[in-house]
């Protein structure tokens, strides 16, 4: 089986004594960075809706981002969100990577589809960003169906017919359905509260990266072994399951021990 997780906005730009591939996509990471290029600061400012400093940062790196200054990062190690604190790639071991680099992707607003060690430069341009192209309005226009292909490739590669989706639904919008041809499980995780379960957007974050990981660790192939999934005091609640969406209850005593 083949897993999809989010960016994240957060970048972690410590060196890696890691080895670098290059993204399947550069092209379009390279035509992306110059349409932003094009933008004042005020402009990404607004279109991502950022602080002037942040704005300011992120117009330099698009300014930079193909000259030879451009320092590159793996991208598992590079993104420091909520996502990331569940995947802990920086203490994944040599064989763990090499496992997550056949079958665990990131989906990126300006790389599109990346592995853990794919060298990205530092860059800020989520998913759900209105960017006008040449294909669009949106970076889904630009995506198009080429990143549900791009996963068929990848599954039929491995064999399998299955995704797990451990992605937001921003990201994993720009996956269109009617061109991928897999079967698509999303894990739901949620947390036990006064008024019943309940979905807490920090605590999902970081379970869908835990959950990569776990599969990652565990070497998991089969789609039904994620349902042994107990990281951070998480169990598997069929009550609250539904077809293609298995769901993960956490007690509260659990969470208590886990944070």
């Amino acid at each position: 089986m083949l897993s999809v997780i989010s960016p994240a906005k957060r970048l972690d730009w410590a060196d890696r004594a890691v080895e670098m591939t290059e993204p399947a996509f550069t092209a379009d990471a390279a035509a992306l960075a110059r349409v932003a290029r094009r933008l004042s600061a005020a402009e990404l400012g607004k279109l991502m809706d950022i602080s002037p400093a942040l704005a300011k940062l992120n117009a330099e790196r698009f300014r930079d981002f193909e000259t030879d200054g451009a320092e590159a990062r793996p991208a598992a190690f590079a993104f420091a969100g909520d996502t990331y604190l569940g995947l802990e790639a920086a203490s994944l071991d040599a064989e763990d990577l090499r496992f997550a680099q056949d079958r665990l992707r990131i989906l990126s607003g300006l790389y599109g589809l990346l592995r853990p060690l794919d060298a990205i430069k530092a860059y800020r341009l989520e998913m759900g960003s209105r960017l006008r192209t040449a294909k669009g309005e949106t970076l889904y226009a630009w995506w198009g169906d080429r990143l549900a292909r791009a996963l068929n490739d990848e599954a039929a590669r491995l064999g399998t017919g299955t995704l797990i989706n451990c992605a937001s639904v921003e990201y994993f919008s720009a996956v269109d359905l009617g061109a991928l041809e897999l079967e698509v499980i999303t894990p739901q995780f949620l947390e036990d509260k006064p008024g019943g379960p309940k979905i807490v957007s920090f605590f999902a974050k970081r379970a869908r990266g835990a959950m990569a990981r776990f599969i990652i660790e565990r070497r998991l192939t089969d789609p039904a072994a994620i349902l042994d999934f107990d990281a951070g005091g998480y169990a598997h609640a069929p009550e609250l399951s539904a077809p293609g969406k298995p769901a993960f209850l956490r007690r509260a005593e659990a969470a208590e021990k886990a944070a």
